[in-house]
């Protein structure tokens, strides 16, 4: 899109109406499976003591979770105003320790300078969405102290031109248009679960435990999620090593027709812990 700078928040989907009303759905069942989904990207541990950074804070779930595992301090940062606000009320209402800031920053204007570095950076399925992936990923990984970096990004498909095409006029369509366009995406994935001997029941019964997640909410999400960007585990790879860091684990789910995540055709989030050296 010439002459348009995608990493402004004007020129990106509302991705904050989005977890605003997801959070009016939040209760201490979907709060204790984010917190064992965070807890099982960190290897088990725990958080005391530790500085916990969440960058792209959306519902403010994940700071939360962070909270619940008993981190000194968290910072949560959304460029979404209606993010902000959502993390704020969530973490008011349900945070176990008092000492948590939520503020509206992209990631391109974070600086250690300013708020210091982190010993856990959290940033799933965000950074591909900022407007320029690749900064947006030396910039967050940045703020890493002498610990872990905790990222989901899009892994590259055949499918990511028509994704990007997609993406970019559903985030701009009306709201009947993108109604329509959900029934569409829905109906292909039931039908394509059937193709594949599943049941839509059955993955609607285990998504929730995805996080904490909400299926309808994740396909909005998912459809509208412009900008768009994709990486491969190993450009991940290659350029985590040359900041200086070396990975931890990877949870990298491919090929799959229809997974478990809400796109087609492999598409989706593949998992990154890494460990700055």
């Amino acid at each position: 899109m010439k002459g348009i700078d995608l990493t402004q928040q004007e020129t990106h989907f509302a991705f904050g109406r989005n977890w605003a009303s997801y959070a009016q759905s939040i209760d201490e069942r979907q709060i204790r499976q984010a917190v064992e989904a965070l807890s099982r990207l960190l290897g088990g541990q725990r958080l005391e003591g530790k500085r916990f950074l969440d960058i792209g804070s959306g519902s403010g779930l994940h700071s939360l979770a962070a909270s619940h595992l008993g981190a000194r301090e968290v910072l949560a940062t959304d460029i979404d105003p209606d993010s902000v606000k959502t993390t704020q009320l969530l973490l008011n209402r349900y945070a176990v320790t008092a000492n948590y800031r939520c503020e509206q920053a992209s990631v391109f204007e974070l600086d250690p300078a300013t708020c210091g570095r982190f010993d856990v950076v959290y940033s799933w399925g965000v950074l591909h969405h900022t407007g320029d992936l690749m900064r947006a990923l030396r910039c967050a990984a940045a703020m890493v102290d002498r610990g872990q970096f905790v990222f989901a990004l899009y892994r590259r498909i055949w499918m990511d031109w028509f994704w990007r095409l997609e993406k970019r006029w559903y985030a701009h369509a009306s709201a009947g248009a993108q109604s329509a366009a959900r029934s569409v995406h829905s109906a292909l994935f039931r039908g394509g679960l059937r193709l594949t001997g599943r049941r839509f029941a059955d993955y609607l019964q285990g998504y929730d435990s995805n996080r904490g997640m909400d299926y309808l909410h994740d396909m909005h999400d998912w459809l509208g999620g412009w900008p768009y960007e994709s990486i491969s585990p190993e450009e991940v790879e290659k350029v985590m090593t040359q900041l200086g860091f070396s990975c931890v684990r990877a949870l990298t789910r491919k090929g799959r027709l229809f997974g478990r995540d809400p796109g087609f055709f492999g598409s989706g989030c593949d998992e990154y812990v890494y460990q700055r050296t």
